[in-house]
């Protein structure tokens, strides 16, 4: 009957445990309120329809660029560390999820011990043990299990959630910029490639010129000044070439190093002006931002990690209870140790312990928990403010270099026909050789300008694709 009564009670009390953990002194998460415009700048209508649903693969279907953005995303170490982040964080997930179970340990203990023949231990020994040692054997199994009574341990598992949450999150943001890096690039890479025909045909076309001067020059024709004008035109041109290549070069070498290989050539068979990317200006809301575009979304884990972390602090503040419990087999003689019940032991035990001469430091963690929280908070509004205005720019640098490229196209051709005018003017003696020269350099320049214009208005809807979310998929 003894033993029911003790049952009971340790029952009852284990079920008071079980009712007081139920209580919380945090609050649960809640994302922060964050004012929206209904609809982009630029953009005329709303609607939810978005090119950040469109996979990389539909987004850039040109097939060599196709195998530089996966190899990127196999090799690229920046990215395998965001892979590794995140099964770190699922480890730490996973051990968060045996938290709130009591620990159970299971021990086996023997000991012997010889006292001295003239102490207080060895002269109970020889009275009751007759013998002049003390041995001792114990088999048990120790359980111990803290109550979550202020909901401590479940803010730990959230901001542990939470972490890992944001690692995932934060791994998708690594691979939309990378995939959109690469993307440049390559774009960067072919109006590089353009320029430098450009700059070769206008040499080869320079070089037709000064030997026409070159010969009018032996006629008499012309003076000396006109053939060392003509020269300095086509060296001027000539230096744009190995700039060039130079450029062409290195950004080779970091296309290589995005996707995690060594500097090399990168073989081509594709044109700036046979380049295809998905011309869709669809941009959805700007509150479909809060889930699509990863940072922003690693900014929120932020905050609701700080929130979990709030609780940890503000429970840190009140009593916590521990139940711990030990049973199994003890004996002071190895033959008689399996001796059942004789040798059964079990003991229980309730500990409620509050901070006292700690107050005031679990408080100050409670202000740093509160003002890291508020800190989080103004980071998230700030990352979604930074994400409209990206995707805002990206749409009226789209339109704008629009009207650059039709401008451009048609300087380029008024240019082309200036200098045919300029080379018939002058053979019918009616213009200067200098009037030609101007006209080649400047057809020169503005063929150079178009190139990158357009290369630059592909690049601004790679920009808006990667700041609506897209990229990830």
């Amino acid at each position: 009957m003894k033993y029911i009564l003790s049952f009971k009670k340790l029952a009852v009390f284990l079920l008071l445990a079980a009712v007081i953990a139920s209580c919380k002194v945090s609050k649960d998460y809640q994302r922060p309120e964050v004012a929206l415009p209904e609809q982009f700048r630029e953009v005329t209508t709303a609607d939810t329809a978005t090119i950040a649903d469109l996979s990389w693969k539909t987004f850039f279907p040109d097939t060599t660029l196709q195998r530089l953005i996966e190899r990127g995303i196999t090799y690229n170490y920046d990215l395998q560390l965001a892979v590794k982040r995140i099964e770190i964080a699922q480890s730490q997930v996973k051990q968060a999820r045996f938290l709130q179970l009591p620990r159970i340990d299971l021990r086996a203990t023997g000991q012997y011990n010889r006292p001295s023949s003239n102490s207080l231990n060895g002269l109970s020994a020889t009275n009751f043990l007759k013998s002049n040692h003390i041995e001792n054997y114990i088999i048990s199994a120790d359980l111990t299990w803290e109550a979550d009574i202020w909901g401590r341990i479940r803010r730990q598992q959230e901001a542990t959630l939470g972490g890992y949450l944001q690692t995932y999150e934060a791994r998708k943001a690594v691979q939309t910029r990378l995939v959109s890096d690469i993307a440049k690039g390559f774009l960067n890479l072919l109006m590089l490639d353009k320029q430098l025909e450009i700059a070769k045909n206008n040499l080869a076309l320079s070089d037709n010129t000064l030997k026409l001067i070159t010969l009018l020059k032996n006629a008499g024709e012309v003076t000396s000044l006109s053939v060392q004008q003509a020269e300095a035109q086509r060296e001027s041109i000539a230096l744009l070439i190995p700039q060039l290549e130079q450029d062409i070069t290195i950004q080779e070498n970091s296309l290589q190093i995005l996707t995690g290989q060594m500097p090399a050539a990168i073989a081509r068979n594709v044109k700036l002006s046979d380049m295809q990317i998905n011309n869709s200006l669809a941009t959805g809301v700007p509150a479909a931002l809060l889930s699509r575009r990863p940072d922003v979304r690693s900014a929120e884990m932020s905050v609701l990690i700080a929130n979990a972390q709030l609780g940890v602090a503000q429970a840190n503040m009140y009593p916590t209870l521990a139940i711990t419990a030990s049973g199994g087999i003890e004996s002071f003689r190895a033959s008689n140790w399996f001796n059942i019940p004789g040798s059964l032991f079990g003991i229980a035990a309730g500990t409620i312990a509050r901070p006292i001469f700690a107050r005031r430091q679990l408080k100050t963690a409670v202000e740093v928990a509160k003002t890291q929280r508020e800190q989080s908070v103004i980071e998230f509004k700030q990352s979604i403010l930074n994400a409209v205005g990206e995707v805002s720019n990206s749409l009226v640098q789209t339109a704008k270099l629009t009207e650059q490229d039709s401008i451009a196209n048609h300087q380029v051709e008024i240019l082309q026909q200036a200098i045919t005018n300029a080379q018939l003017l002058y053979k019918s003696d009616m213009a200067n050789y200098l009037e030609v020269i101007t006209a080649q350099g400047n057809a020169l320049q503005a063929e150079l300008n178009l190139a990158f214009i357009r290369s630059q208005s592909m690049v601004a809807r790679v920009e808006l694709y990667r700041s609506l979310g897209g990229g990830w998929q």
